[in-house]
C-alpha cells in the first residue's frame, strides 16, 4: 500500500473527515457547514470556493516545510 496522497486524494479525505465530524456533532455547526459547502468539489475536481484551493495548497507547502524541519 502507497502512503503517498496527491493534493487532490488529501484534500478529498480532508473534506470526508470533516464531514463526518459534523455529521457526529448532529449537524449543529454552522461554521462547518459553510466550510463544506466551500468545499465540495466541482466536476473538474476543484472546490466551488477556489480560494480554498490556494489556501490548501499554501498549508500542504507550509506543512510540508515544517515536517521536513522537525
Amino acid at each position: 500500500m502507497n502512503d503517498s496522497l496527491s493534493k487532490e486524494e488529501a484534500y478529498e479525505a480532508m473534506f470526508r473527515f470533516l464531514e463526518a465530524y459534523w455529521e457526529r456533532g448532529g449537524k449543529t455547526s454552522d461554521d462547518i457547514a459553510i466550510l463544506l459547502g466551500s468545499m465540495s468539489l466541482l466536476r473538474r475536481g476543484r472546490p466551488l470556493d477556489m480560494a480554498l484551493w490556494s489556501d490548501w495548497l499554501e498549508a500542504i507547502d507550509k506543512g510540508v516545510g515544517e515536517g521536513a524541519e522537525g
